[in-house]
Order: C-alpha cells, then structure tokens, then sequence
C-alpha cells in the first residue's frame, strides 16, 4: 500500500519531467499538441468503446445472461478515457493501453481470475453454522452448545 501511495504521489512529477523532456526534443509547440491530440482522442475513443460496450451489454441481458464481462470492460475503458484526457504521455499510454481491445480483454480476465481465487480463498475458511452441511473433509464443524444466563 506504501507503494502505490509514493507512486501517486510521485506520479505527477514524472509526469511534468517527461513533458519539459519531450518539449526540448521536439518543441513546445508539437508537445502541446500531443497533449491536446491525446486528449481529443481519449474522448473519442471513450465514446466509441463505452457506446460498443454498450450495446454488447444490453444484448448478453436481453438474452437473460449477466454482462459481468462488459461491465468490467466498461470500467476499463471509463478508466482509459479519463487517463487519455489527463495531460501527459504516461497515463496516455496506459490509458491507451486500456482502450484497445486485445489488452483490455487481457486485463478483464486477469481482474476475473483474481477475483475469482479471493473467492476460494475466502471459501476456504468458512465453517458453516451449525445445522448446516458438513464441511468438504467430512469433520463437522468445531461448534460448542451451552446455555447463559445473565446477572445484573
């Protein structure tokens, strides 16, 4: 978690070191328009891969599936347009990164398998209530049946 704070917070002036880096090899001029390109562009492509998504999603439900894969897909690409409108060359590439189809897949299905082992192992340390089947070995659950009563 320390990490990716110091990278947060670090990410800003990495990303001002490249543009001053790109402005004195190709010009002020070129790099404000690469930026500004960028920025048109992630809100193009935002446009068009969030509407497509769209419309994937609406068809998986009306054939009475659930979209959890454009849903995550959809949530990539909100991702990608907004960094692709942030100024700067590093988040553009990660948010290109996360608008072109092939890694974007990529990156569902690794956000899905990972998902998916939290689940096991979440799964493997839940010992069902008593009354309730047994648990996978066969052992039944440690669980300890008493009476209270309370003294004021």
């Amino acid at each position: 978690m320390r990490a990716f704070l110091l990278l947060f917070l670090l990410f800003p002036f990495i990303e001002l070191a490249l543009l001053i880096q790109v402005g004195s090899v190709i010009g002020v001029l070129p790099t404000l328009l690469l930026v500004i390109g960028t920025g048109v562009l992630g809100a193009v492509l935002l446009r068009v891969a969030g509407v497509a998504t769209a419309w994937r999603a609406r068809e998986r439900l009306a054939r009475g599936e659930l979209p959890e894969q454009e849903m995550l897909e959809g949530l990539l690409i909100a991702v990608g347009g907004g960094l692709l409108l942030l100024p700067g060359f590093i988040s553009d590439i990660f948010g290109v990164l996360c608008l072109i189809p092939f890694t974007r897949r990529l990156l569902v299905n690794k956000v899905r398998l990972r998902a998916a082992e939290q689940a096991m192992r979440q799964r493997a340390f839940y010992d069902s209530p008593a009354g309730q089947a047994q648990r996978p070995d066969g052992a039944r659950p440690n669980v300890l049946e008493g009476e209270y009563e309370r003294r004021d």
